[in-house]
């Protein structure tokens, strides 16, 4: 009777919506590590907690638009074996019952406000109209846009109508941009092991900033819209998204339609992921996740552009065309603080853009450029990641070896697991 007690007691506190079967196959020859898996969650159920079969693999519930219920439910394999799949059974849970425990962060999102008692508070999101100076919208942020950070290095998206993609490397793999936010002193660098800001970017694309194209093929950057914004959506230990929305953009050719960049990084990968939403003017910009998933973008629409930036010194690099779209490197050596003009930094910047959005490849006297089309499959895809000899875990410390380490890296974005819910 005490047992029946219990486990009635037990239904009462968990109430499940609803029972998955999520099957997981690596389609290579090669073992994968913190391999995440992204579960759609159905829109008319309000899913509080989660109980997995093996109760070891963290999970994370995101609210990707905002109304205040979870969207998406983002599971880490530790570990999946070459050509291996497994299975896991996945309850959705309407109640707050079920405790992970405490999960080692490995993803963060922030954005600061420039306050002039200089306590820089935390803010989810921000907007402007369109006719704000841009320096007054830079300055107004602690940090000059919203960051993301992974293990081994953080992005921040300039708050103007460059919306550039900075790039901050670490020494060693941890989270410390709540202490530094881009502005690591000389001692926290040299005594303490923090890492810095690495690239000046100047009028270059950076490190995978989006850009229209004109009539001459030429990068423009996102500089005629009705409002533009920033917002964290999403920052978690095993996944943070940061979003960057553009209301009314008229783009090179004349069109002015709704944009909404996606940034996305996951605990133990070096890499961010890039999607690129184009919406017709008169359509809501967050529209909620059944709405995404039927959503077909323009047909008839102009080019856009990315790319990586030529280092400033002994630049090399190259671009070339891999299974399943088309890699790019380079390599270098540039001044990123002008304050410690001593300390220059050796880096690799890398970037895989699938063929679904690929549409040809050029250079210019800055940057290695990609030309991007849009897809009747969903939005405009892409990755970029980085390393340097400030990294202590660097996987390369020359051109040669960074070609070769993102020429796997781009294998393995070509050909995803594959997940199957029932």
């Amino acid at each position: 009777m005490l047992n029946l007690y219990f486990l009635n007691l037990k239904n009462m506190l968990e109430t499940i919506l609803m029972a998955l079967t999520v099957t997981v196959a690596n389609p290579i020859n090669e073992a994968r590590t913190n391999v995440p898996v992204v579960i759609d969650l159905p829109q008319a159920k309000v899913v509080k907690s989660v109980v997995i079969s093996d109760s070891s693999i963290p999970w994370q519930l995101d609210d990707l638009n905002g109304d205040g219920q979870a969207d998406q439910l983002v599971i880490l394999l530790p570990e999946l074996g070459p050509n291996a799949d497994a299975a896991y059974t996945v309850e959705l849970l309407e109640n707050e019952v079920k405790s992970q425990g405490e999960i080692e962060a490995g993803t963060a999102a922030m954005m600061r406000l420039n306050d002039k008692n200089k306590k820089h508070p935390r803010i989810l999101s921000i907007a402007y109209p369109g006719d704000v100076d841009n320096k007054e919208m830079y300055n107004s942020i602690y940090g000059h846009g919203a960051i993301l950070e992974g293990q081994y290095s953080a992005i921040r998206v300039y708050m103007d109508n460059r919306q550039s993609v900075d790039l901050y490397l670490k020494q060693t793999p941890k989270l410390e941009l709540d202490s530094t936010c881009f502005y690591t002193t000389r001692e926290q660098l040299e005594q303490q092991g923090y890492g810095r800001d690495v690239l000046w970017a100047g009028t270059s694309v950076a490190l995978g900033s989006f850009r229209g194209v004109d009539a001459e093929g030429e990068p423009v950057i996102i500089d005629k819209v009705d409002s533009r914004g920033q917002r964290v959506v999403a920052s978690g230990p095993l996944r943070s998204i940061i979003e960057v929305v553009d209301k009314g953009w008229v783009t090179p050719q004349g069109h002015r339609v709704n944009m909404v960049q996606r940034f996305t990084t996951y605990k133990g990968h070096r890499d961010y992921d890039v999607e690129v939403h184009l919406y017709p003017e008169m359509e809501i910009v967050h529209m909620n996740m059944e709405e995404l998933k039927s959503y077909k973008p323009l047909e008839d629409m102009e080019l856009y552009c990315t790319g990586i930036q030529k280092i400033s010194e002994d630049n090399e690099g190259f671009t070339e065309a891999v299974d399943g779209g088309q890699v790019s490197g380079s390599w270098g050596t540039n001044l990123p603080d002008k304050n410690m003009a001593d300390l220059k930094e050796t880096i690799g910047l890398g970037m895989f853009v699938p063929a679904s959005s690929f549409e040809g490849a050029k250079e210019d006297e800055l940057n290695y450029l990609t030309i991007l089309k849009t897809s009747l499959d969903g939005p405009i895809r892409y990755s970029f990641v980085a390393t340097g000899l400030l990294d202590t875990t660097t996987p390369a410390k020359n051109i040669s070896d960074w070609q070769q380490w993102l020429r796997h890296w781009a294998s393995l974005k070509a050909n995803p697991v594959k997940v199957t819910i029932e």
